[in-house]
């Protein structure tokens, strides 16, 4: 079956949603997602989105532009930076008058809290940046967007999974995407499509990641011979619940949570004596493991204590009511009474799909645009976090570059104008044999068994903490099960929402661009930001201070090449907190 739109946008979170608001004010816009937008994992963030509005206390946009150069270990290129923190006023602003219901001050201005790695001063001490809407910013933000583009008219395909790109000659065609609901296969025929997939958390074993974000935009554009950018820097988030990664926001630390190791010592003050509990999240999840590595850990277990209790239970309530909830049901904790056991989590991914500063994506990984395919949000590189995000800056990165991306492609279509794409019949059908392969084959593998074992291996070798003989044994054991995926068997053979299918499709994601991240940290002989390597652990501007563009080759392996980070006004310093 064929489909046909002026823009057609994968994923309904952020940053599709914001760019499919821009975009259908002049043209006809499709989302395409495979869950019903408002269950997109955006709708998980919790603490805020970064904006220095200055409502509560004195703030500055360059205040915030220099905190997100030093939080992301230099490696930000600073004109995508600089573009980002100029825009967030506007932004918030908009956000604001589009209906989102944020906190507020006694006024009634947007309420603000302190966020790890936020500073005023220069790093002189935490600042209130973040704006929130209790513990579920993400939430509101998600639901206020989605509402508009149900207002303008923007045709959403639910439950719809996008199995490639079609692009020829290094210009987009369309998309090929499975129906779910009612078992058939639809190439979407456009002369734009753009990315908004979100990150790949599911790679891991212990993430604070929904089980949807398998990294399917990252796969899909491996398959299409295009690279990706930055993949060995992966963000572990200090606070996921012990055993489970679920996520406990970094808000509860912005209002005044302590963590306590088995001693009961706040131990960050060995760290970070400046900002403690508010330092970047890379910093504070290592000293989590160094804790842990060296016996503090809380009872001899891999995990330490967040410490909500002197907060009180009325202040809970009110700022952080999603967080008592589950840690009561889930978990049986109750904050007001006792501490939470929390480890690192993986969480957010750096790297992903090279593009400019409008979103356009790049063939080449450096200035090669590929004509009509745009990408946003977290599977997107731009890059503004560079080694490591400050948070509150992720939704703040998907609304802003969710909206340029918006406005690049009114500008492409307003040049170009909207006749579709030349059909690819032959990209369409090699795509559906893919898929009848993998549905029919007769292997002894199993789905779940084969991610079972990536996830693990990617916990245990690819994690806070690297070193060379972890990475080289990971390496080798992603390649083995990329060998047994060959050999996988389903065993749903129908044609009407085949979850089996669906996990299948995105295992082979998975597998797709994991050996990115792993050849990739194994490659970069430092330790920056949320790449921490045991064997390499100091920083080095001289030989490193370079963006990674990883390519996966016909044979599977990986080439490398590089390109220099932007710097215009912050030089690299050594990162003290």
């Amino acid at each position: 079956m064929k489909l046909s739109h002026d823009v057609v946008i994968v994923g309904s979170g952020l940053a599709g949603l914001r760019a499919a608001l821009e975009a259908s004010q002049y043209y006809d816009v499709a989302v395409v997602s495979k869950l019903f937008p408002l269950r997109s994992h955006s709708g998980a963030a919790q603490g805020g989105i970064a904006a220095a509005l200055a409502n509560e206390e004195e703030d500055h946009i360059d205040w915030h532009f220099f905190d997100t150069v030093k939080g992301s270990d230099y490696l930000g290129d600073q004109d995508a930076i600089e573009l980002l923190v100029n825009d967030a006023l506007p932004t918030l602003f908009e956000l604001e008058h589009l209906g989102t219901p944020f906190s507020r001050t006694a006024e009634g201005k947007i309420a603000q809290r302190k966020f790890g790695g936020h500073t005023k001063n220069y790093g002189e001490a935490a600042v209130l940046r973040a704006c929130y809407a209790a513990d579920r910013t993400g939430h509101v933000l998600l639901h206020t967007l989605y509402e508009q583009c149900v207002k303008n008219n923007v045709k959403f395909y639910n439950e719809y999974y996008a199995v490639d790109l079609l692009v020829k000659d290094n210009i987009t065609r369309g998309l090929v995407a499975y129906d779910m609901p009612n078992g058939r296969f639809v190439s979407f025929h456009s002369k734009v499509v753009m990315f908004g997939t979100g990150g790949y958390g599911r790679a891991y074993k212990i993430t604070s990641n929904a089980h949807a974000n398998t990294g399917d935009g990252l796969g899909i554009t491996v398959r299409a011979g295009i690279p990706l950018e930055d993949m060995e820097f992966v963000q572990f988030h200090p606070t996921g619940i012990y055993a489970y990664g679920i996520l406990v926001t970094e808000g509860a630390r912005g209002e005044g949570g302590y963590l306590l190791n088995n001693d009961g010592e706040r131990f960050m003050k060995q760290y970070a004596p400046k900002v403690m509990e508010l330092a970047p999240r890379d910093l504070v999840s290592r000293s989590i493991w160094t804790e842990i590595n060296e016996g503090r850990g809380i009872d001899g277990k891999r995990c330490v204590h967040l410490d909500l209790r002197h907060l009180g239970e009325e202040r809970l309530k009110e700022r952080l009511p999603e967080i008592m909830g589950f840690c009561r049901k889930l978990v049986g904790v109750d904050p007001v009474k006792e501490p939470i056991p929390i480890e690192p989590t993986a969480h957010y991914s750096m790297g992903g799909i090279p593009v400019t500063v409008d979103a356009e994506v790049l063939a080449d990984g450096i200035d090669n645009k590929v004509e009509g395919f745009y990408a946003a949000g977290e599977c997107a590189c731009v890059s503004v976090h560079g080694a490591n995000r400050l948070g509150t800056n992720s939704l703040l990165d998907a609304v802003v570059y969710g909206r340029r991306a918006g406005k690049s492609i009114v500008r492409f279509l307003n040049e170009n104008g909207t006749v579709k794409a030349e059909y690819v019949e032959d990209q369409f059908k090699a795509s559906l044999d893919r898929v009848d392969k993998i549905k029919n084959n007769t292997g002894t593998e199993k789905v779940g068994t084969l991610r079972n074992e990536l996830q693990a291996v990617m916990n245990e070798k690819v994690g806070v903490y690297r070193d060379e003989n972890n990475l080289k044994e990971g390496l080798t054991k992603v390649e083995e099960l990329e060998q047994r995926f060959a050999n996988i068997q389903i065993d749903d053979k129908g044609t009407v929402f085949n979850t089996d299918l669906a996990e299948a499709l995105e295992l082979g994601n998975l597998l797709d661009f994991a050996r990115h991240i792993v050849a990739g940290a194994l490659n970069r002989h430092e330790s920056r930001g949320g790449h921490a390597r045991i064997d390499f652990p100091k920083r080095d501007d001289n030989d490193w201070l370079k963006h990674t563009i990883a390519l996966r080759k016909d044979d599977g392996t990986i080439e490398f090449t590089y390109k220099p980070v932007v710097i215009t006004k912050f030089q690299p310093q050594e990162r003290k907190y």
